[in-house]
């Protein structure tokens, strides 16, 4: 099984190996799901990470008593501030010069869409990023390379950090164990994914939209 298929296993069976890790690391769980969500919102290589349904997840074993609920809440929380404040001072001090060729998990088009949504919502887009997956991963790498004064940031990033942490570890811990929920975990976090990732299709579709009618209005304007 290659990298990208053990990826998609892991985030559809998230309950099947969380239970092992839990089963296995007992309390130094908290770092493992502190070091994937630091992780995933921190660095711009790891946008692949999971982040909404990883969360969704660890509130249902909260839910049955595996891990303490508060404790994990506050474990999550402090690794997204922190991993929001990491990618906003690599993109202060390194900028758009990693972008000037594509890598496998880096794109310009990553940072081309990220540059979009922010220049549409404003400083609210630290906060509104959370909720949308490779957005959430580069917003704070954009808001470094210059585009938001650091206090301004950290205001939004503690806003951010905590409705998002807040929310998806509460709807795990209330209805991640509900029996229909439950008997068909891969599909509830298939509608976590959609859920996050619906802002970004309906943005990427009504931009697409909008680039066919300048192509049509283009072609009607007589020369």
């Amino acid at each position: 099984m290659g990298i990208f298929e053990l990826l998609i296993d892991f985030i559809l069976h998230l309950d099947v190996y969380l239970d092992e890790i839990i089963q296995n690391f007992g309390v130094w769980t908290y770092a493992i799901l502190f070091a994937v969500i630091f992780a995933e919102t921190g660095l711009v290589i790891t946008p692949f990470l999971p982040g909404d349904s990883l969360l969704f997840a660890a509130g249902t074993f909260a839910a049955l008593g595996s891990l303490n609920v508060l404790i994990l809440w506050l474990v999550l929380f402090i690794a997204a501030v922190l991993g929001d404040t990491v990618n906003y001072w690599i993109g202060n001090k390194i900028g758009p010069a990693v972008f000037e060729k594509d890598y496998r998990f880096l794109k310009r088009d990553y940072l081309e869409q990220t540059q979009e949504f922010y220049d549409k919502h404003g400083g609210k887009t630290i906060v509104l990023a959370r909720f949308v997956p490779i957005v959430r991963t580069f917003a704070p790498f954009v808001a470094g390379v210059g585009t938001m004064n650091y206090g301004r940031f950290l205001g939004f990033n503690f806003f951010g950090a905590f409705i998002w942490t807040a929310l998806f570890v509460a709807l795990g811990y209330f209805f991640g164990n509900i029996p229909i929920v439950k008997e068909n975990f891969e599909l509830a976090i298939l509608g976590v994914i959609l859920i996050s990732v619906l802002p970004m299709i309906y943005e990427w579709l009504k931009h697409r939209n909008n680039k066919s009618n300048e192509a049509v209005e283009s072609e009607t304007i007589p020369s």
